[in-house]
Protein backbone atom coordinates (compact mmCIF):
# COMPACT_ATOMS: atom_id res chain seq x y z
CA UNK A 1 0.00 0.00 0.00
CA UNK A 2 2.96 2.14 0.68
CA UNK A 3 4.76 1.63 -2.71
CA UNK A 4 1.29 1.79 -3.98
CA UNK A 5 1.02 5.83 -2.95
CA UNK A 6 4.56 6.97 -3.57
CA UNK A 7 3.87 5.85 -7.04
CA UNK A 8 0.86 7.59 -7.06
CA UNK A 9 2.57 10.63 -5.51
CA UNK A 10 5.35 10.09 -8.26
CA UNK A 11 2.84 10.11 -11.13
CA UNK A 12 0.40 12.97 -9.71
CA UNK A 13 3.97 14.95 -9.84
CA UNK A 14 4.42 14.22 -13.33
CA UNK A 15 0.97 15.57 -14.12
CA UNK A 16 1.99 19.05 -12.34
CA UNK A 17 5.03 19.15 -13.99
CA UNK A 18 3.16 18.56 -17.29
CA UNK A 19 0.77 21.50 -16.71
CA UNK A 20 3.57 23.88 -15.72
CA UNK A 21 5.65 23.19 -19.11
CA UNK A 22 2.11 24.53 -20.87
CA UNK A 23 3.05 27.60 -19.19
CA UNK A 24 5.61 28.28 -20.79
CA UNK A 25 3.78 28.48 -24.36
CA UNK A 26 2.94 32.50 -23.95
CA UNK A 27 0.00 32.33 -21.53
CA UNK A 28 -0.51 35.54 -20.27
CA UNK A 29 -1.84 38.45 -21.84
CA UNK A 30 0.10 41.40 -24.22
CA UNK A 31 2.92 41.14 -24.64
CA UNK A 32 2.58 37.53 -24.50
CA UNK A 33 5.67 37.07 -22.44
CA UNK A 34 7.25 33.49 -23.24
CA UNK A 35 8.69 31.85 -19.85
CA UNK A 36 11.77 30.11 -21.12
CA UNK A 37 12.82 29.01 -17.72
CA UNK A 38 9.63 27.74 -16.66
CA UNK A 39 10.45 25.35 -19.78
CA UNK A 40 13.55 24.42 -19.18
CA UNK A 41 13.34 23.41 -15.20
CA UNK A 42 9.99 21.61 -15.69
CA UNK A 43 11.70 19.77 -18.32
CA UNK A 44 14.66 19.36 -15.98
CA UNK A 45 12.12 17.38 -13.66
CA UNK A 46 11.19 14.76 -15.93
CA UNK A 47 15.03 13.89 -17.29
CA UNK A 48 15.64 13.79 -13.62
CA UNK A 49 12.87 11.15 -13.43
CA UNK A 50 13.38 9.36 -16.70
CA UNK A 51 17.02 8.68 -15.22
CA UNK A 52 16.06 7.66 -12.11
CA UNK A 53 13.59 4.63 -13.86
CA UNK A 54 14.27 1.40 -13.47
CA UNK A 55 13.50 0.42 -17.54
CA UNK A 56 12.87 2.02 -20.72
CA UNK A 57 8.96 1.20 -19.97
CA UNK A 58 9.17 3.15 -16.42
CA UNK A 59 10.70 6.17 -18.29
CA UNK A 60 7.91 5.82 -21.31
CA UNK A 61 5.12 6.18 -18.65
CA UNK A 62 6.63 9.58 -17.04
CA UNK A 63 7.13 10.78 -20.05
CA UNK A 64 3.23 10.05 -21.24
CA UNK A 65 1.73 11.55 -18.10
CA UNK A 66 3.97 14.21 -18.23
CA UNK A 67 2.89 15.00 -22.28
CA UNK A 68 -0.82 14.36 -21.44
CA UNK A 69 -0.78 16.78 -18.94
CA UNK A 70 1.05 19.12 -20.66
CA UNK A 71 -1.12 19.00 -24.11
CA UNK A 72 -4.25 18.69 -22.55
CA UNK A 73 -3.97 21.78 -20.94
CA UNK A 74 -1.79 23.86 -23.78
CA UNK A 75 -4.55 22.53 -26.23
CA UNK A 76 -7.41 23.13 -24.18
CA UNK A 77 -8.71 26.00 -26.18
CA UNK A 78 -9.96 23.37 -28.61
CA UNK A 79 -12.52 22.67 -26.61
CA UNK A 80 -14.13 25.84 -27.21
CA UNK A 81 -13.39 25.30 -30.98
CA UNK A 82 -15.84 21.91 -31.16
CA UNK A 83 -18.06 22.77 -28.46
CA UNK A 84 -19.25 26.26 -28.60
CA UNK A 85 -18.82 26.51 -31.73
CA UNK A 86 -19.05 23.70 -33.48
CA UNK A 87 -21.99 22.70 -31.67
CA UNK A 88 -20.00 18.64 -30.35
CA UNK A 89 -21.33 17.87 -27.37
CA UNK A 90 -19.60 18.63 -24.28
CA UNK A 91 -18.19 15.01 -23.20
CA UNK A 92 -17.36 14.14 -26.73
CA UNK A 93 -15.23 17.62 -27.21
CA UNK A 94 -13.57 16.83 -23.66
CA UNK A 95 -12.50 13.57 -24.63
CA UNK A 96 -11.25 14.35 -28.30
CA UNK A 97 -9.23 16.82 -26.55
CA UNK A 98 -7.77 14.65 -24.43
CA UNK A 99 -7.34 11.83 -26.82
CA UNK A 100 -5.29 13.94 -29.23
CA UNK A 101 -3.12 15.20 -25.59
CA UNK A 102 -2.76 11.45 -25.67
CA UNK A 103 -1.63 10.78 -29.12
CA UNK A 104 0.74 13.85 -29.06
CA UNK A 105 2.12 12.64 -25.51
CA UNK A 106 3.00 9.32 -27.14
CA UNK A 107 6.13 11.25 -28.80
CA UNK A 108 7.15 12.06 -25.96
CA UNK A 109 6.67 8.91 -23.84
CA UNK A 110 8.84 7.48 -27.02
CA UNK A 111 11.51 9.85 -26.62
CA UNK A 112 12.10 9.38 -22.75
CA UNK A 113 12.09 5.25 -23.25
CA UNK A 114 14.41 5.43 -26.19
CA UNK A 115 16.40 8.02 -24.28
CA UNK A 116 16.58 5.75 -21.44
CA UNK A 117 17.30 2.47 -23.39
CA UNK A 118 20.31 4.19 -25.10
CA UNK A 119 22.01 5.42 -22.46
CA UNK A 120 21.05 3.16 -19.64
CA UNK A 121 23.97 1.50 -19.03
CA UNK A 122 26.25 4.41 -18.38
CA UNK A 123 23.69 6.66 -16.17
CA UNK A 124 25.85 6.04 -13.47
CA UNK A 125 29.33 6.00 -15.32
CA UNK A 126 30.22 9.69 -14.06
CA UNK A 127 33.79 8.90 -13.61
CA UNK A 128 33.73 10.71 -17.48
CA UNK A 129 33.45 14.57 -18.55
CA UNK A 130 32.30 12.53 -21.56
CA UNK A 131 29.51 10.14 -20.65
CA UNK A 132 28.23 13.48 -18.88
CA UNK A 133 27.77 14.78 -22.33
CA UNK A 134 26.98 12.35 -24.45
CA UNK A 135 23.83 11.19 -21.72
CA UNK A 136 22.70 14.52 -21.96
CA UNK A 137 22.78 15.20 -26.32
CA UNK A 138 20.73 11.81 -26.40
CA UNK A 139 18.00 13.13 -24.39
CA UNK A 140 18.03 16.42 -26.45
CA UNK A 141 18.65 14.59 -29.51
CA UNK A 142 15.56 11.74 -29.14
CA UNK A 143 13.54 15.00 -27.55
CA UNK A 144 13.70 17.10 -30.76
CA UNK A 145 13.61 13.88 -33.06
CA UNK A 146 10.21 13.73 -31.44
CA UNK A 147 9.37 16.85 -32.11
CA UNK A 148 10.25 16.73 -35.36
CA UNK A 149 8.51 13.41 -36.44
CA UNK A 150 5.55 15.25 -33.74
CA UNK A 151 5.32 17.98 -36.14
CA UNK A 152 5.93 15.92 -40.19
CA UNK A 153 3.52 12.57 -39.36
CA UNK A 154 0.09 12.46 -40.49
CA UNK A 155 0.44 16.24 -41.72
CA UNK A 156 1.79 17.11 -38.28
CA UNK A 157 1.01 18.95 -35.57
CA UNK A 158 3.76 20.55 -34.17
CA UNK A 159 2.03 23.57 -31.91
CA UNK A 160 3.67 23.33 -28.33
CA UNK A 161 7.26 22.87 -29.86
CA UNK A 162 9.82 23.64 -27.03
CA UNK A 163 11.81 25.56 -29.32
CA UNK A 164 8.61 27.93 -28.93
CA UNK A 165 9.35 29.13 -25.38
CA UNK A 166 13.13 30.46 -26.24
CA UNK A 167 11.73 33.34 -28.75
CA UNK A 168 12.60 35.12 -25.75
CA UNK A 169 15.74 34.60 -23.60
CA UNK A 170 19.40 33.21 -24.39
CA UNK A 171 18.85 30.70 -26.78
CA UNK A 172 16.33 33.14 -29.23
CA UNK A 173 19.72 34.18 -31.39
CA UNK A 174 20.19 30.35 -32.47
CA UNK A 175 16.51 30.94 -34.51
CA UNK A 176 18.38 32.17 -37.66
CA UNK A 177 20.95 29.30 -37.89
CA UNK A 178 19.26 26.40 -36.31
CA UNK A 179 15.36 27.15 -36.12
CA UNK A 180 12.90 25.37 -33.97
CA UNK A 181 13.98 22.27 -33.32
CA UNK A 182 17.46 23.44 -33.28
CA UNK A 183 16.53 25.30 -30.26
CA UNK A 184 14.08 22.33 -28.83
CA UNK A 185 17.34 20.62 -29.10
CA UNK A 186 19.64 23.24 -27.02
CA UNK A 187 17.09 23.57 -24.32
CA UNK A 188 16.26 19.86 -24.02
CA UNK A 189 19.98 19.76 -23.80
CA UNK A 190 20.03 22.45 -20.86
CA UNK A 191 17.36 20.81 -19.06
CA UNK A 192 19.07 17.15 -19.30
CA UNK A 193 22.51 18.75 -18.19
CA UNK A 194 20.35 19.88 -15.05
CA UNK A 195 18.86 16.50 -13.82
CA UNK A 196 22.37 14.97 -14.15
CA UNK A 197 23.90 17.37 -11.75
CA UNK A 198 21.07 16.64 -9.92
CA UNK A 199 21.68 12.79 -9.83
CA UNK A 200 25.26 13.44 -9.35
CA UNK A 201 24.31 14.28 -5.81
CA UNK A 202 23.67 10.94 -5.34
CA UNK A 203 27.59 9.81 -5.99
CA UNK A 204 29.42 12.94 -4.58
CA UNK A 205 30.29 13.32 -8.33
CA UNK A 206 28.73 17.16 -8.66
CA UNK A 207 32.07 18.46 -10.52
CA UNK A 208 32.10 16.05 -13.76
CA UNK A 209 28.12 16.33 -14.03
CA UNK A 210 28.84 19.93 -13.90
CA UNK A 211 30.41 20.03 -17.55
CA UNK A 212 26.68 19.50 -19.44
CA UNK A 213 25.24 22.88 -17.32
CA UNK A 214 28.41 24.79 -18.39
CA UNK A 215 28.34 23.43 -22.06
CA UNK A 216 24.41 24.65 -21.47
CA UNK A 217 25.67 28.34 -20.59
CA UNK A 218 28.14 28.66 -23.06
CA UNK A 219 25.60 27.74 -25.51
CA UNK A 220 23.43 30.56 -23.89
CA UNK A 221 26.31 32.91 -24.23
CA UNK A 222 26.82 32.38 -27.35
CA UNK A 223 23.04 32.52 -28.63
CA UNK A 224 23.02 36.13 -27.14
CA UNK A 225 26.03 36.72 -29.05
CA UNK A 226 25.01 35.70 -32.30
CA UNK A 227 21.14 37.99 -31.47
CA UNK A 228 23.59 40.84 -32.16
CA UNK A 229 23.63 39.58 -35.68
CA UNK A 230 22.06 41.16 -38.33
CA UNK A 231 21.19 38.20 -41.11
CA UNK A 232 19.10 40.19 -44.02
CA UNK A 233 19.83 44.00 -44.90
CA UNK A 234 17.04 46.12 -46.42
CA UNK A 235 15.31 45.82 -49.46
CA UNK A 236 13.77 48.81 -51.49
CA UNK A 237 11.53 51.69 -49.24
CA UNK A 238 9.86 50.87 -46.60
CA UNK A 239 5.95 50.52 -46.63
CA UNK A 240 2.80 51.30 -44.87
CA UNK A 241 0.31 48.82 -44.16
CA UNK A 242 -3.27 48.67 -42.38
CA UNK A 243 -3.56 45.46 -40.44
CA UNK A 244 -7.55 45.21 -39.95
CA UNK A 245 -9.19 43.04 -36.84
CA UNK A 246 -12.92 43.20 -37.24
CA UNK A 247 -13.54 41.30 -33.79
CA UNK A 248 -16.86 39.87 -35.89
CA UNK A 249 -17.65 36.99 -33.05
CA UNK A 250 -17.39 32.94 -34.43
CA UNK A 251 -21.22 32.70 -33.45
CA UNK A 252 -21.92 35.87 -35.97
CA UNK A 253 -19.02 35.48 -38.77
CA UNK A 254 -21.18 32.42 -40.91
CA UNK A 255 -24.60 33.04 -39.48
CA UNK A 256 -26.32 34.32 -43.03
CA UNK A 257 -28.58 36.90 -41.32
CA UNK A 258 -25.37 38.47 -39.54
CA UNK A 259 -22.55 37.78 -42.45
CA UNK A 260 -23.54 41.55 -44.09
CA UNK A 261 -22.81 43.23 -40.56
CA UNK A 262 -19.55 41.67 -40.38
CA UNK A 263 -18.65 42.51 -43.30
CA UNK A 264 -19.61 46.01 -43.04
CA UNK A 265 -17.49 46.25 -39.98
CA UNK A 266 -14.92 45.23 -42.34
CA UNK A 267 -15.31 47.99 -44.82
CA UNK A 268 -15.72 50.67 -42.01
CA UNK A 269 -12.59 49.92 -40.41
CA UNK A 270 -10.59 49.30 -43.86
CA UNK A 271 -11.91 52.95 -45.06
CA UNK A 272 -10.90 54.53 -41.77
CA UNK A 273 -8.57 57.73 -42.70
CA UNK A 274 -4.93 57.38 -41.98
CA UNK A 275 -4.10 59.27 -38.39
CA UNK A 276 -1.27 61.57 -39.63
CA UNK A 277 -1.51 62.52 -43.47
CA UNK A 278 1.44 60.64 -44.75
CA UNK A 279 0.90 57.51 -43.43
CA UNK A 280 -1.72 56.47 -45.91
CA UNK A 281 -1.59 52.66 -46.28
CA UNK A 282 -0.15 50.92 -49.19
CA UNK A 283 -1.22 47.62 -48.10
CA UNK A 284 -4.82 46.63 -46.09
CA UNK A 285 -4.33 43.11 -44.96
CA UNK A 286 -7.51 41.99 -43.87
CA UNK A 287 -8.06 38.34 -42.26
CA UNK A 288 -8.78 34.67 -43.60
CA UNK A 289 -11.94 34.39 -44.57
CA UNK A 290 -13.28 37.95 -44.17
CA UNK A 291 -15.50 37.17 -46.80
CA UNK A 292 -16.92 34.24 -45.47
CA UNK A 293 -19.16 32.90 -48.55
CA UNK A 294 -17.35 31.78 -51.87
CA UNK A 295 -16.63 34.65 -54.86
CA UNK A 296 -18.91 33.47 -56.90
CA UNK A 297 -21.93 33.39 -54.26
CA UNK A 298 -21.05 37.15 -53.49
CA UNK A 299 -23.42 39.54 -55.23
CA UNK A 300 -21.12 41.99 -57.68
CA UNK A 301 -22.08 45.35 -55.78
CA UNK A 302 -19.85 43.73 -53.04
CA UNK A 303 -16.69 43.01 -54.90
CA UNK A 304 -17.67 46.60 -56.42
CA UNK A 305 -17.74 48.14 -52.65
CA UNK A 306 -13.73 46.51 -51.62
CA UNK A 307 -12.58 47.70 -55.05
CA UNK A 308 -13.68 51.15 -54.49
CA UNK A 309 -12.41 51.37 -51.02
CA UNK A 310 -9.30 50.20 -52.73
CA UNK A 311 -9.63 53.41 -54.88
CA UNK A 312 -10.13 55.46 -51.91
CA UNK A 313 -7.53 54.42 -49.94
CA UNK A 314 -4.94 54.39 -53.32
CA UNK A 315 -4.14 51.28 -51.65
CA UNK A 316 -3.94 47.52 -52.91
CA UNK A 317 -6.21 45.13 -50.33
CA UNK A 318 -5.12 41.78 -49.48
CA UNK A 319 -7.55 39.72 -47.74
CA UNK A 320 -8.77 36.03 -47.52
CA UNK A 321 -11.72 34.59 -49.18
CA UNK A 322 -12.59 31.12 -50.17
CA UNK A 323 -12.61 30.49 -53.61
CA UNK A 324 -14.52 28.49 -56.12
CA UNK A 325 -12.20 27.67 -59.23
CA UNK A 326 -13.96 26.39 -62.73
CA UNK A 327 -11.98 27.38 -65.02
CA UNK A 328 -11.06 24.67 -67.86
CA UNK A 329 -13.77 22.55 -66.43
CA UNK A 330 -11.60 22.73 -62.87
CA UNK A 331 -14.59 22.47 -59.87
CA UNK A 332 -11.91 23.17 -57.35
CA UNK A 333 -12.75 25.01 -54.12
CA UNK A 334 -9.74 26.60 -51.97
CA UNK A 335 -9.31 28.59 -48.28
CA UNK A 336 -7.18 31.56 -50.43
CA UNK A 337 -5.50 34.82 -50.24
CA UNK A 338 -5.94 37.46 -53.13
CA UNK A 339 -4.99 40.72 -53.93
CA UNK A 340 -6.26 43.56 -55.91
CA UNK A 341 -6.56 47.24 -56.63
CA UNK A 342 -8.75 49.42 -57.84
CA UNK A 343 -7.87 48.64 -61.44
CA UNK A 344 -9.40 45.15 -61.01
CA UNK A 345 -11.85 44.14 -63.18
CA UNK A 346 -14.33 42.91 -61.17
CA UNK A 347 -15.09 40.04 -63.21
CA UNK A 348 -11.79 38.29 -62.30
CA UNK A 349 -12.61 38.53 -58.60
CA UNK A 350 -16.25 37.08 -59.39
CA UNK A 351 -14.37 34.19 -61.03
CA UNK A 352 -11.77 34.06 -58.05
CA UNK A 353 -9.33 34.88 -60.63
CA UNK A 354 -7.21 37.79 -60.09
CA UNK A 355 -2.93 38.71 -60.68
CA UNK A 356 -2.65 38.09 -56.95
CA UNK A 357 -3.72 34.91 -55.42
CA UNK A 358 -2.65 32.24 -52.79
CA UNK A 359 -3.96 29.21 -52.06
CA UNK A 360 -3.57 27.20 -48.80
CA UNK A 361 -1.25 24.35 -48.74
CA UNK A 362 -1.43 22.55 -45.28
CA UNK A 363 -4.87 22.18 -44.80
CA UNK A 364 -6.28 21.80 -41.13
CA UNK A 365 -7.72 18.03 -40.39
CA UNK A 366 -11.32 17.90 -39.60
CA UNK A 367 -11.29 21.32 -40.34
CA UNK A 368 -10.43 22.08 -43.85
CA UNK A 369 -10.40 18.20 -45.00
CA UNK A 370 -11.71 14.83 -43.53
CA UNK A 371 -9.02 12.07 -43.07
CA UNK A 372 -9.98 8.88 -43.62
CA UNK A 373 -11.81 7.04 -41.47
CA UNK A 374 -14.01 10.46 -39.46
CA UNK A 375 -16.43 11.89 -41.60
CA UNK A 376 -18.71 10.46 -38.95
CA UNK A 377 -16.46 12.74 -36.02
CA UNK A 378 -16.66 15.39 -38.45
CA UNK A 379 -20.53 15.45 -39.25
CA UNK A 380 -21.12 15.76 -35.21
CA UNK A 381 -19.82 19.41 -35.54
CA UNK A 382 -21.20 22.78 -37.32
CA UNK A 383 -18.16 23.37 -38.98
CA UNK A 384 -18.75 25.84 -42.72
CA UNK A 385 -16.30 25.24 -45.36
CA UNK A 386 -14.70 22.31 -45.38
CA UNK A 387 -13.21 19.90 -47.82
CA UNK A 388 -11.35 22.07 -49.35
CA UNK A 389 -8.03 21.72 -52.05
CA UNK A 390 -4.76 21.63 -51.36
CA UNK A 391 -2.30 24.86 -52.90
CA UNK A 392 1.13 24.27 -53.74
CA UNK A 393 3.97 24.83 -51.25
CA UNK A 394 5.61 26.91 -53.30
CA UNK A 395 3.29 29.87 -55.25
CA UNK A 396 3.42 33.16 -56.71
CA UNK A 397 4.04 35.86 -54.70
CA UNK A 398 2.37 39.49 -54.00
CA UNK A 399 4.71 42.22 -55.94
CA UNK A 400 3.67 45.54 -53.69
CA UNK A 401 5.72 48.91 -53.88
CA UNK A 402 9.15 46.88 -54.52
CA UNK A 403 8.34 44.60 -51.56
CA UNK A 404 7.25 40.77 -52.38
CA UNK A 405 4.63 40.15 -49.81
CA UNK A 406 4.04 36.00 -49.02
CA UNK A 407 1.02 35.41 -47.27
CA UNK A 408 0.02 32.31 -45.40
CA UNK A 409 -3.33 31.21 -44.14
CA UNK A 410 -4.12 29.99 -40.50
CA UNK A 411 -1.96 27.68 -39.00
CA UNK A 412 0.18 27.39 -42.02
CA UNK A 413 3.14 29.43 -40.20
CA UNK A 414 3.51 26.82 -37.73
CA UNK A 415 5.84 24.53 -40.29
CA UNK A 416 8.48 26.79 -40.57
CA UNK A 417 9.97 24.02 -43.14
CA UNK A 418 7.54 25.49 -45.00
CA UNK A 419 7.51 29.11 -44.87
CA UNK A 420 11.00 29.41 -45.59
CA UNK A 421 10.66 27.78 -49.14
CA UNK A 422 8.60 31.14 -50.05
CA UNK A 423 11.66 33.23 -48.78
CA UNK A 424 13.89 31.75 -51.28
CA UNK A 425 14.38 32.28 -54.52
CA UNK A 426 12.12 30.17 -57.20
CA UNK A 427 13.24 29.60 -60.62
CA UNK A 428 9.45 29.39 -61.57
CA UNK A 429 7.94 32.21 -59.35
CA UNK A 430 10.63 34.62 -59.06
CA UNK A 431 12.15 36.51 -56.26
CA UNK A 432 11.45 35.31 -52.63
CA UNK A 433 9.64 37.36 -50.08
CA UNK A 434 10.81 40.09 -48.36
CA UNK A 435 7.98 40.79 -45.83
CA UNK A 436 5.72 37.81 -44.32
CA UNK A 437 1.87 38.11 -43.90
CA UNK A 438 -0.41 35.74 -41.89
CA UNK A 439 -3.98 35.79 -42.18
CA UNK A 440 -5.72 33.62 -40.16
CA UNK A 441 -9.22 33.81 -38.38
CA UNK A 442 -8.89 32.28 -34.35
CA UNK A 443 -12.20 32.93 -33.42
CA UNK A 444 -12.78 29.46 -33.17
CA UNK A 445 -11.21 29.83 -30.08
CA UNK A 446 -12.33 32.23 -27.84
CA UNK A 447 -9.79 34.54 -26.29
CA UNK A 448 -7.66 31.51 -25.14
CA UNK A 449 -4.14 30.94 -25.08
CA UNK A 450 -4.03 29.46 -28.82
CA UNK A 451 -4.02 33.39 -29.85
CA UNK A 452 -1.01 34.14 -28.08
CA UNK A 453 0.60 30.72 -28.66
CA UNK A 454 -0.04 31.30 -32.14
CA UNK A 455 2.04 35.05 -32.10
CA UNK A 456 4.72 33.27 -30.18
CA UNK A 457 4.74 30.72 -33.38
CA UNK A 458 5.24 33.88 -35.59
CA UNK A 459 7.52 35.24 -33.98
CA UNK A 460 9.72 32.35 -34.59
CA UNK A 461 9.22 32.21 -38.12
CA UNK A 462 9.92 36.01 -38.28
CA UNK A 463 13.53 34.94 -36.40
CA UNK A 464 14.31 32.15 -38.04
CA UNK A 465 13.48 34.04 -41.89
CA UNK A 466 15.07 37.52 -40.51
CA UNK A 467 11.63 38.82 -42.30
CA UNK A 468 9.36 41.17 -40.84
CA UNK A 469 5.72 38.98 -39.93
CA UNK A 470 2.56 40.75 -40.37
CA UNK A 471 -0.52 39.20 -38.85
CA UNK A 472 -4.12 40.42 -39.71
CA UNK A 473 -6.73 38.26 -37.83
CA UNK A 474 -10.31 38.47 -36.59
CA UNK A 475 -10.17 38.42 -33.07
CA UNK A 476 -6.71 38.56 -32.31
CA UNK A 477 -3.40 38.47 -31.84
CA UNK A 478 -3.13 41.14 -34.53
CA UNK A 479 0.77 42.01 -34.97
CA UNK A 480 3.38 43.39 -36.45
CA UNK A 481 6.48 41.50 -35.42
CA UNK A 482 10.26 42.21 -36.41
CA UNK A 483 12.96 40.77 -38.35
CA UNK A 484 14.06 40.02 -35.02
CA UNK A 485 10.59 38.73 -33.36
CA UNK A 486 10.47 41.61 -31.38
CA UNK A 487 6.55 42.34 -31.02
CA UNK A 488 6.37 46.44 -31.78
CA UNK A 489 2.45 47.13 -32.43
CA UNK A 490 -0.02 44.71 -31.17
CA UNK A 491 -4.31 45.13 -30.77
CA UNK A 492 -5.92 43.39 -27.92
CA UNK A 493 -8.13 40.65 -28.63
CA UNK A 494 -11.70 40.84 -29.28
CA UNK A 495 -11.32 43.85 -30.04
CA UNK A 496 -12.12 45.54 -33.25
CA UNK A 497 -9.32 47.94 -34.83
CA UNK A 498 -6.81 48.69 -37.41
CA UNK A 499 -2.88 48.76 -37.15
CA UNK A 500 -1.51 50.92 -39.38
CA UNK A 501 2.29 50.25 -39.67
CA UNK A 502 5.49 51.25 -41.19
CA UNK A 503 7.20 47.40 -42.81
CA UNK A 504 10.74 47.65 -43.89
CA UNK A 505 11.41 44.40 -45.90
CA UNK A 506 14.59 42.22 -46.26
CA UNK A 507 16.36 40.24 -48.89
CA UNK A 508 19.18 38.04 -48.12
CA UNK A 509 19.21 34.22 -46.37
CA UNK A 510 19.59 33.04 -42.90
CA UNK A 511 21.65 29.62 -42.69
CA UNK A 512 18.47 28.33 -41.77
CA UNK A 513 16.54 29.34 -44.67
CA UNK A 514 19.90 28.32 -47.02
CA UNK A 515 20.06 24.93 -45.35
CA UNK A 516 16.35 24.54 -43.29
CA UNK A 517 16.42 21.46 -41.11
CA UNK A 518 19.21 19.33 -42.37
CA UNK A 519 21.97 20.64 -40.00
CA UNK A 520 20.21 19.59 -37.14
CA UNK A 521 18.51 16.36 -38.24
CA UNK A 522 22.27 15.18 -38.80
CA UNK A 523 23.46 16.18 -35.76
CA UNK A 524 20.23 14.45 -34.59
CA UNK A 525 20.96 11.12 -36.43
CA UNK A 526 25.13 11.17 -35.40
CA UNK A 527 24.66 11.36 -32.02
CA UNK A 528 21.28 8.89 -31.41
CA UNK A 529 23.76 6.50 -33.89
CA UNK A 530 26.80 7.29 -31.44
CA UNK A 531 24.63 6.04 -28.92
CA UNK A 532 23.31 2.87 -30.28
CA UNK A 533 26.96 1.65 -31.27
CA UNK A 534 28.51 2.80 -27.99
CA UNK A 535 25.18 0.40 -26.29
CA UNK A 536 25.77 -2.29 -28.52
CA UNK A 537 29.05 -2.48 -27.76
CA UNK A 538 28.71 -2.09 -23.59
CA UNK A 539 26.14 -4.86 -24.56
CA UNK A 540 28.50 -7.29 -26.46
CA UNK A 541 31.71 -6.46 -23.57
CA UNK A 542 28.87 -7.64 -20.72
CA UNK A 543 28.05 -10.70 -22.68
CA UNK A 544 31.97 -11.57 -22.95
CA UNK A 545 32.21 -11.05 -19.49
CA UNK A 546 29.81 -13.75 -18.69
Amino acid sequence: MNSLRFFGRQYAWLLLLGAIHALSFAPVPLPAWSLPFVQIFSLAFLAYRVFKSGSPGQAALSGFLFGLANFALGFYWLYISMHEYGGMAAWLAGTAVVLLAAVEALFIAGAAAFSRWLSGRHLHATSSYAWQLLIAAVWASSWAFAEWLRGTLFTGFPWLNVGYAHVEGVLAGWAPLLGVYGLAWFASFASAAIALLACAKDTGNDARAAVGVGCAIIIGLLGIALGHIAWARPHGAPIIVRLVQGGVPQSEKFDPQLIQRGLDTYMELARLPPKEADSAPHLIVLPETVVPLFQDRVAPRLWQQWLDISREQNARILMGVPLHDQRQGLDRYTNSAIGFDAQTPIETLLAGNPDMRYDKHHLVPFGEFVPPGFRWFVDTMQIPLGDFNRGAVRQALFPIEGQMISPDICYEDVFGEEILQTVRDSDTHGPGATILVNISNLGWFGNSWALRQHLQISRMRAMETARPMLRATNTGMTAAIDPKGVVRAALLPMTPGVLDVEVQGMSGYTPYVRWGNVPVLTWIGLILLLGFVLRQRATASKSLHV
